[in-house]
């Protein structure tokens, strides 16, 4: 009998142990990344389910400006894929998703958008040395990569300042979304901060999101007799809501939160409904100075309008881009021990040159980044108000009211 020689065995033995998954996931994504042509960022938003109008925006922002850095040499001397990644807005989809995205290879991420999903996804992209460059707004993701879009702490005051100053609300009801996440966090601190600005909450109610309409939600709330009404609800719920107080004969006035800045608002309330009903949010791209030609190829390559936050994600892509080439690489190259250096201290050449963004002009203004947070600061926060063609746009009232430079 022949004797296999040992180079062989060796061989052999690292082939099985490959077969068998004995490489961790930072191994995993490093190898996969490697042997790819192109450099691969991550998308990850809900792509499916009751917000899939909000991730489709977004993933076709994405796709805009890989498009744009691809016509100019690529990023590194490849050219940049966008990979989507499906959460749903559910965070146990968004685990799975997340964890095969990270397994098949990943450069970069951007994304989430809910802050409920990325509360347990963001840790795991930073767990392989990556840096997401979020779009979720809960101060409980303070810290987990970076974001260009307004955080919950900078949101309350300007919804407070709305119902007070511009709206003239002495009472207010609020109904939220008890999800774990951005809703229930700022509908917390809108009861402590309207209660601070001395209004009266008759009511403070918890909505249950997913249903088909909400009539006896608003039903309860008006016979508190409120000046107002605040939904901190995502737009397929805060729509209803608003299509719901249209229908009633009370003259209650309605606000939106944040949580409904859609496009996806407008059209689950039907556009009278809408107008009645502003809705805290950011600038659409038309309402920044360089907006228009952003619209203009949004248009131009998907033939429609951009949502709310496709301006949002092509800035976040375009300045992951930037830094990228001003560090010379992305945070996830593995040490010899199968770490990354990110995992190891925390502080790589891309994330210091984040830290330092400072007056950055992209499509959504000029950007400086928090290096305490990862936030932008100032955000850019105003009340969108819906047009005769049924799209949002800074409500020049409230601009005027408040004294916003829009």
């Amino acid at each position: 009998m022949k004797t296999i020689p040992s180079l062989v065995l060796a061989l052999l033995a690292t082939a099985l142990l490959a077969a068998c998954g004995g490489s961790s996931s930072s191994d995993t994504t490093s190898a996969a990344t490697t042997a790819s042509k192109n450099i691969r960022i991550g998308m990850e938003g809900p792509l499916s389910g009751d917000q899939k109008v909000t991730g489709e925006g977004m993933l076709n922002g994405a796709k805009l400006a890989a498009e744009k850095l691809n016509a100019s040499g690529g990023l590194l001397g490849k050219q940049i894929e966008i990979v989507p990644i499906d959460d749903a807005a559910d965070p146990d989809t968004g685990v799975s998703a997340a964890n095969a995205a990270i397994k098949a290879g990943l450069d970069g991420v951007v994304g989430p958008y809910n802050s409920g999903v990325g509360i347990e996804t963001l840790p795991l992209y930073e767990a392989v040395g990556l840096t997401p460059i979020r779009l979720t707004s809960d101060s409980a993701t303070n810290g987990l990569g970076y974001t260009l879009q307004p955080m919950d702490y900078q949101i309350a005051p300007v919804a407070t300042t709305a119902l007070t100053d511009w709206l003239g609300a002495k009472s207010v009801a609020i109904a939220y979304d008890p999800t774990p996440g951005y809703t229930a966090t700022v509908g917390a601190q809108m009861k402590k901060s309207l209660e601070a600005a001395g209004v009266t909450i008759t009511a403070y109610e918890a909505v249950k999101p997913g249903a088909s309409n909400y009539t006896s939600t608003v039903t309860k709330l008006e016979a508190t007799k409120p000046d107002a009404i605040y939904s901190v609800v995502y737009f397929p719920e805060g729509g209803l809501i608003a299509k719901a107080m249209d229908a009633s004969s009370s003259q209650v006035k309605c606000l939106a939160d944040y949580a409904s800045a859609d496009p996806g608002f407008v059209t689950t309330a039907g556009e009278a409904a809408a107008q009645n009903c502003p809705v805290v949010g950011v600038p659409s791209p038309g309402d920044f100075p360089s907006g228009s030609s952003f619209d203009a190829a949004y248009q131009k390559e998907f033939g429609e309008g951009p949502g709310t936050w496709s301006s949002y994600v092509y800035d976040s892509v375009n300045l992951l881009a930037s830094c990228v080439k001003e560090a010379g690489g992305f945070d996830n190259t593995p040490n010899a021990d199968g770490s990354t250096t990110a995992q190891v201290d925390g502080s790589t050449a891309l994330t210091k040159c984040l830290n330092a963004v400072k007056d950055w002009n992209g499509v959504t203004g000029s950007v400086t980044i928090d290096p305490a947070n990862g936030n932008r600061n100032p955000a850019t926060v105003v009340v969108l108000g819906t047009d005769s063609d049924g799209e949002l746009h800074v409500d020049g009232a409230w601009a005027n009211a408040v004294g916003a430079p829009y």
